[in-house]
């Protein structure tokens, strides 16, 4: 459902054009120095702005309602909300006849018997991953000593950083949009996280990442290349200091094995594209051409990074 975690666990609730979103957060260690500045770096990282970002601009300031006294935590849980007010809901009547390719309207609108709010896609929008990444800076400060960077690699199938900012341009006026890679790795991890079989360190890790709207893979170290190779070519041998190559992406029989975590994700092109779609109208019973007004990302991938790495921490602090 919306709570994810045992130990160190997360409850998210709101929807993307309802008065507020958050998230509760328990299990959070007490004594931990934590204020609302804290949350300041991570939150501008998920931000739009730069070229092939969605132009809806929010505050995004946090209130942390419960949890934190005299800036440190106190070992309740802590709720921290958003306000949304920068919203046009307007823009998604249209949806009700002809509900988006791509996107959760027409099984939300089935699956709760048309009762759930479909406004900016409601609680499936990618507006509810910024708690998560409100709570990825909690998590990141259980986690002491342990590093988690993510970056994108690839969008569009493009490795070459320098000719993004032109296939978004190009993309942009043809009214399209694109997908992107990013690589995330963990450093500093302890061997021994991870508790098979099916609490696996990638089975956790894969269950987060697949939360966040877009995801459609997930590999870790050689990925699916490893399908390819031989034994020989994708063991990793030890030496004294742990594994001397890194083709299992830090994890060998779902447990840390002191290597560097390593996993990539793969996110979809954005839905909310301006081209013309031929799709199904339920009003008029007769496939129909939609073209979708709003405010949209040309590539959602470029602002996932920081929430990559917030999964991840949430899943590791809860592992240790």
């Amino acid at each position: 459902m919306d709570t994810f975690g045992r130990i160190f666990r997360v409850s998210i609730f709101g929807e993307s054009h309802g008065p507020q979103i958050g998230i509760v957060i328990d299990g959070v260690p007490e004594g931990l120095e934590l204020c609302p500045e804290d949350f300041a770096a991570d939150i501008a990282r998920r931000a739009p702005g730069a070229t092939g970002t969605t132009p809806r601009r929010e505050a995004d300031e946090p209130q942390i309602l419960s949890g934190v006294y005299e800036g440190h935590t106190t070992g309740a849980p802590i709720c921290i909300t958003f306000v949304n007010a920068n919203t046009r809901s307007s823009d998604y009547s249209q949806f009700d006849a002809m509900p988006r390719p791509g996107h959760a309207d027409y099984v939300a609108a089935v699956k709760w018997d048309w009762a759930n709010d479909p406004r900016g896609g409601g609680h499936f929008s990618g507006r509810i991953t910024l708690p998560i990444v409100a709570a990825g800076v909690v998590a990141k400060k259980v986690l002491e000593g342990i590093d988690i960077k993510a970056e994108l690699i690839s969008i569009g199938g493009c490795t070459d950083k320098e000719r993004w900012h032109e296939m978004l341009k190009e993309t942009a006026a043809a009214g399209d949009s694109l997908g992107g890679v990013v690589e995330c790795t963990a450093t500093g991890l302890p061997i021994g996280l991870g508790e098979p079989f099916f609490d696996s360190v990638e089975s956790l890790i894969a269950h987060a990442i697949f939360a966040i709207p877009g995801v459609r893979g997930v590999e870790f170290g050689d990925g699916f290349a490893a399908a390819s190779m031989r034994g020989s070519q994708h063991n990793d041998p030890f030496g004294p200091l742990g594994p001397t190559k890194n083709g299992a992406g830090g994890v060998n029989g779902g447990i840390t094995n002191g290597a560097p975590l390593v996993f990539r994700v793969a996110f979809k092109p954005t839905a909310s594209i301006a081209r013309p779609q031929q799709t199904y109208n339920f009003k008029t019973e007769a496939m129909d051409t939609l073209q979708i007004k709003g405010r949209h990302d040309v590539c959602f991938a470029l602002r996932t990074p920081v929430i990559v790495e917030a999964m991840t921490a949430i899943v590791l602090a809860d592992l240790v």
